[in-house]
C-alpha cells in the first residue's frame, strides 16, 4: 500500500544558489550531493523529516509553467503550524512572498518564491491553532 511521498524533484537554475537558500534559509537538511553522471545529484529533507527534495538543474529551454498572478507555478505544497509567524521569519532572512498571510475558507495560507522565482504555496498544517 502506498504510505505517502517519499521525494519530490524541483528544477533550478543554479544548484548552489538553491542548496543555500533551501538549506540555510528555509532549514532543511542537506541530504546528498554528489556526481551523479555528467550531473550533480543534490538533494534536501524537509525539517519534518517526511520528504527529500531534489535539486535538479534545469534542461536547457525548460520553462516554468504559466500561471496567473496569486497562483504557484509548483504543485508542491509546504506546510508549517504557524503561517504567520513563518512569513515573519522568513521575511527578515530575505524570501520573497508575493501573498502575504491570508485566511481563506480552507485555512491560513501564503506564497512564497525561490531565487528563481518559482512560487510555491504555504499553507497552515491541519489541525494547529490560528482559528
Amino acid at each position: 500500500m502506498i504510505r505517502g511521498v517519499n521525494q519530490v524533484v524541483l528544477y533550478v537554475e543554479d544548484q548552489e544558489v538553491a542548496k543555500r537558500f533551501w538549506v540555510e534559509t528555509l532549514g532543511f537538511a542537506l541530504d546528498q550531493d554528489e556526481p551523479y553522471g555528467d550531473e550533480r545529484w543534490l538533494s534536501v529533507v524537509s525539517p519534518d523529516g517526511a520528504t527529500k527534495l531534489v535539486l535538479s538543474k534545469r534542461q536547457p529551454g525548460w520553462t516554468a509553467p504559466e500561471v496567473r498572478d496569486g497562483i504557484p507555478h509548483s504543485n508542491v505544497f509546504f506546510y508549517t503550524d504557524d503561517v504567520e509567524k513563518t512569513y515573519r521569519e522568513l521575511t527578515e532572512k530575505g524570501v520573497d512572498f508575493p501573498e502575504p498571510p491570508s485566511k481563506q475558507f480552507f485555512g491560513w495560507w501564503s506564497m512564497f518564491s525561490d531565487p528563481d522565482g518559482t512560487r510555491y504555496a504555504l499553507g497552515q498544517r491541519w489541525g494547529t491553532s490560528q482559528g
